[in-house]
């Protein structure tokens, strides 16, 4: 029975063959994926997996629309809840008698199924947020460092990321430097998710309106999340996390003061990336008592002593990103402009204008891919004799050989800017419970956090008054963010037309 089967198996054709293996491994793997509990585990984690990403609407592929929908809801819960409670500023208790022999120190990890750097800092004083140097476009972290003489610097806060190729220059929630509020989305008083420090060096990481910061004497900070260990306990109780594997930049206090930066390697061959639990559980290790993440996927990265030392997975390389937080010999020497002052629209940039996306499509349609030629099929000539009729000789005849067909080359196509600027965001949107801030100007935010959303784009020219009036207005109904390279990111503003500042 068995031999006449594999008999008429190998009687197939070849094509005929691949598409029947075809066939039966799709069934198995299908039967697998959707009949029992592991393939029922494995297709919930690669939708959480792809939840975190810009391409979030994808998980249904592996779970179906509904329990996406259920699924991105309970990861926004989970992030409200866990921002929740304030911290306990007297947690942290200086450890004033350290050697100051080195500022940072730098350490390989690695896991299972990632690699990346740890970098203490032991007088978190020296951290500082900073900004990009003119209007219109982000800034690599690199050039940063360069540019301000740093020590060492991690990546910061979300940001508008139209395509994954946006220019940097969107924040999503608020952006503080040297006490001074340079940017922000929201009213004063509405929460926002914060990772800061205060004018002691306490790390601040939950949910802070603006006029909370001041309070609080908060001087550097920006808006990502989620929180992870708060006031000495984790909040990844169980589970993973929720958000799968990515490129993660995390930050974390412990007791003493002593900060700890952990920038993990992701969606390649030498690093997959780690689960917000496996980065939760390095800092539990090291005694942290408060930690949080920062913008993650294709814009983590670490640079120390002007030297990039981690592997974004972005394939154009290092991003251009609207804040960083950077370590200084003398921070007190450092100055940062607000390159957001006086500005009405933000262009948040896209696939229309990405010089490195736009260099590539040029170099494609110069080098377009060379057509296969179809050979000529000739006849082999052949001689008919015709019979003899009425003393008629026969005549003999060849066929005409067919026409060779002719070559094409397929062009790509050219790329589009659109109408208006697409809003995918750095971060998941948050719960609808929150408060919604949105805004009137046509500019954009990026990856918010928590609370608001907003319509439109940056507050130019914020104060440092305990209630900034950002440029957006408030909205009745927030706008849901996607999310962009690898952590959740915040709501991200439905960006009006927009127009280039730079």
């Amino acid at each position: 029975m068995g031999s006449s089967i594999l008999e008429h198996f190998r009687s197939y054709s070849w094509l005929k063959r691949t598409f029947l293996v075809i066939a039966v491994c799709t069934f198995l793997s299908s039967s697998f994926l959707f009949l029992t509990t592991p393939g029922e585990y494995i297709r919930e984690y690669l939708a959480k997996t792809v939840i975190t990403t810009q391409h979030r609407d994808w998980a249904w592929i592996f779970v179906g629309a509904e329990r996406r929908d259920q699924m991105v809801l309970e990861v926004q819960n989970l992030t409200e809840i866990n921002s929740v409670e304030k911290q306990d500023l007297r947690a942290v208790q200086f450890n004033k008698n350290r050697s100051t022999e080195s500022l940072v120190k730098v350490e390989d990890i690695s896991g299972q199924f990632w690699k990346g750097k740890k970098m203490y800092v032991y007088d978190p004083r020296t951290i500082r947020v900073i900004v990009p140097a003119k209007q219109g476009e982000g800034e690599r972290i690199t050039a940063m460092v360069e540019r301000t003489g740093a020590v060492a610097g991690v990546n910061g806060g979300g940001f508008n990321d139209p395509d994954g190729l946006g220019n940097g220059f969107a924040p999503i929630g608020v952006i503080m430097s040297g006490g001074e509020i340079l940017y922000t989305d929201q009213e004063g008083s509405i929460p926002q998710q914060i990772v800061g420090f205060t004018k002691e060096g306490t790390l601040i990481i939950g949910k802070y309106a603006i006029d909370d910061l001041l309070k609080l004497g908060v001087t550097d900070a920006v808006s990502f999340y989620p929180r992870v260990i708060a006031n000495g306990k984790p909040l990844i109780t169980s589970g993973d996390g929720g958000w799968g594997r990515a490129p993660r930049t995390a930050v974390g206090q412990k007791a003493d003061g002593t900060v700890i930066f952990i920038v993990i390697d992701g969606r390649q061959t030498h690093s997959v990336g780690a689960t917000l639990k496996e980065v939760q559980d390095l800092f539990l290790a090291d005694g942290v008592i408060n930690a949080g993440f920062l913008d993650g996927g294709a814009s983590s990265e670490m640079v120390y002593n002007d030297e990039l030392i981690t592997k974004p997975s972005s394939r154009y390389g290092e991003r251009r990103l609207p804040s960083a937080f950077l370590v200084f010999d003398h921070p007190d020497q450092v100055k940062v402009e607000n390159v957001w002052e006086g500005l009405k629209t933000i262009d948040p940039g896209g696939a229309y204008d990405h010089p490195d996306f736009l260099k590539e499509q040029a170099t494609k349609k110069a080098n377009p891919p060379k057509a296969t030629t179809t050979p000529k099929s000739t006849a082999t000539p052949t001689t008919s004799t015709k019979p003899e009729s009425s003393n008629e000789t026969g005549k003999n005849g060849t066929s005409n050989p067919p026409s060779g067909s002719g070559t094409g080359t397929v062009k790509p196509s050219p790329s589009v800017k659109p109408e208006t600027s697409p809003t995918p965001s750095t971060m998941p949107s948050p719960s609808p419970s929150t408060g919604t801030g949105s805004g009137t100007g046509t500019g954009t935010g990026n990856t918010g956090t928590g609370s608001g959303t907003g319509t439109g784009g940056s507050s130019p020219g914020a104060s440092t008054s305990s209630k900034p009036s950002p440029t957006p207005t408030p909205s009745t109904s927030p706008n849901q963010g996607q999310t962009n390279n690898g952590n959740s990111a915040l709501p991200s503003p439905t960006v009006a037309p927009t127009t280039k500042t730079n």
